[in-house]
């Protein structure tokens, strides 16, 4: 199910939360949201479930307007920053009791909770008591509850959060297969994960969006010029930064160490200086034992963009 955001406003007092923002997210897509702390996010995500009012502008979801309509709970599946469970419950009556509060039918519900239980791998915790679950499995039982009914949109705050590098990768692979038929909605402060999991990023920072696109065209986008690291067996170190400088494709070289002769060198505009090192190589007899390309880290795209 599509979202449509056209122009969205949201205000406290004399502060915007969220100021004039329009994006899609489209079926099938995960989205990662993010932003520092206070970027909008949560009041943005409350918004699309129709738990905050919206100011200006309109949500759509699936062709439809949640401004000043009923809200369709049965759309929207969320799981919050700080996840909310009764610890004295068994797994099973737990979900029980969410598929009952999303008014999953009756005879729906039993086939309902074997399901979540198969997909979030609960099997073995199923009769537990929720208080008794590592926080990797009481994550999962959030991410059952979000579920039980099926809804069309996953919204999830934080999923990660203070799981163990294993828990980490499982639930990671468990949002990319939900990801194949729903619409999510991911925001996390744990950037790596974001990579790994979402097809796109969508940064906000004081209420508006500052960036927009896949991790490899924010890099592009943020890196500009090519920049390659590369070490050549030479006779000489002077030689060798001499020959790169008369590069027609080259901007600049840095030595970054003269006797191992390790280079950086930063390409002309948008153009690629990989060949014309390799043929300078070839044609002087010289070995070309390293050339790795530098890659701009979502870390300093993010950074760049929320540090004004």
């Amino acid at each position: 199910m599509d979202i449509l955001i056209e122009g969205l406003t949201k205000n406290y007092g004399f502060q915007k939360a969220v100021d004039d923002i329009s994006f899609k997210v489209n079926t099938g897509e995960i989205l990662g949201f993010l932003g520092p702390n206070g970027a909008g996010k949560t009041t943005t995500m409350k918004m699309i479930m129709g738990y905050l009012d919206i100011d200006e502008g309109d949500i759509q979801v699936g062709g439809r307007s949640v401004k000043g309509g009923e809200r369709d709970n049965s759309t929207f599946g969320y799981l919050p920053e700080h996840n909310p469970l009764y610890l004295d419950m068994p797994v099973i009556d737990y979900l029980e009791f969410c598929a009952a509060l999303q008014k999953v039918p009756k005879d729906k519900i039993d086939h309902q909770i074997k399901r979540m239980v198969k997909l979030c791998g609960l099997d073995e915790e199923k009769h537990k008591k929720i208080g008794e679950l590592s926080k990797g499995y009481r994550q999962r039982v959030g991410l059952a509850q979000a579920m039980i009914h099926d809804p069309k949109v996953l919204i999830l705050d934080e999923p990660t959060t203070g799981l163990d590098p294993n828990q980490i990768v499982e639930i990671r692979e468990l949002i990319k297969q939900l990801g194949k038929e729903k619409t999510v909605i991911l925001s996390t402060h744990i950037l790596p994960e974001v990579e790994a999991t979402c097809d796109r990023i969508l940064i906000i920072n004081k209420g508006k969006i500052v960036a927009d696109g896949t991790a490899d065209t924010l890099r592009k986008q943020a890196q500009g010029q090519q920049v390659l690291q590369v070490r050549i067996e030479a006779p000489g170190a002077d030689m060798v930064y001499e020959a790169l400088q008369q590069l027609s494709t080259v901007n600049q070289v840095d030595v970054l160490d003269r006797d191992a002769l390790r280079f950086e060198i930063q390409s002309v505009g948008d153009r690629k200086s990989n060949a014309h090192i390799f043929n300078l190589c070839v044609n002087n007899g010289w070995i070309l034992t390293e050339m790795i390309p530098f890659e701009t880290k979502l870390e300093d795209i993010f950074r760049e963009v929320t540090l004004n």
